[in-house]
């Protein structure tokens, strides 16, 4: 356990070699900070935006051609996802305060003991995943290719390792409060999908589509 089991010793000592590291304090600083809530949730809103409008013409333009491809609920994806970086807090503040795991020597005599697991990491890692997973999935709907959702989940997947560098680097989170959040993350995100596939072709008191989409629509 991060707080109080013998994994907390190796991961402090791994925390302090790497904040002691050769690795640039301003790069460190940079990547940080894209796990502040005023960088990702404007991303995420652009993301959810753009995907609103491509999925809403997509399901009025399969009215039209008579296509029951485009799904009937368009908004549950974007709206979904901006739930998905609400329940953050949500999870995490609980789960600080009650592991109240002391953080780096940077962070002694803070307003708080507790950092397992790490917000920051978890905000990045919701907010820029589900940004990425609606805009390839608008893409599709418009037609794009499956290379581009490649590409933005390797991005997402840099991204989300420079954050959790950086965090350490600087000596805010040690290596297992990002690794906790990644987890937690992944549990949202999996909701978040679960809930799109399940719902979103969904009309009216319809029975789910059980042959639908495999990734959010």
């Amino acid at each position: 356990m991060a707080g109080h089991g013998p994994l907390r010793a190796l991961d402090e000592r791994c925390g302090r070699a790497f904040a002691a590291s050769a690795v640039p304090a301003p790069l460190a600083e940079f990547f940080a900070d894209l796990g502040n809530t005023a960088v990702a949730l404007p991303v995420l809103l652009a993301a959810a935006a753009y995907a609103g409008w491509r999925l809403r013409r997509g399901r009025w333009e399969g009215r039209a051609g008579g296509d029951g491809g485009a799904p009937a609920r368009w908004w549950l994806p974007p709206l979904g996802g901006l739930l998905a970086l609400v329940a953050v807090p949500a999870l995490v503040v609980p789960l600080k305060l009650w592991l109240a795991r002391p953080g780096p020597p940077r962070m002694a005599g803070g307003a708080h003991d507790g950092f397992y697991p790490s917000g920051h990491s978890a905000t990045a890692a919701v907010a820029y995943g589900v940004a990425a997973l609606l805009v390839a999935a608008a893409r599709r709907r418009g037609g794009g290719g499956p290379g581009g959702g490649r590409a933005l989940a390797a991005g997402v997947v840099l991204l989300n390792a420079g954050v959790g560098a950086g965090l350490v680097r600087q000596g805010y989170h040690w290596p297992l409060d990002v690794l906790g959040s990644w987890c937690l993350a992944g549990m949202l995100m999996a909701v978040w999908c679960v809930v799109c596939r399940r719902w979103a072709h969904h009309s009216g008191g319809d029975r789910a589509d059980a042959g639908g989409s495999g990734a959010p629509a």
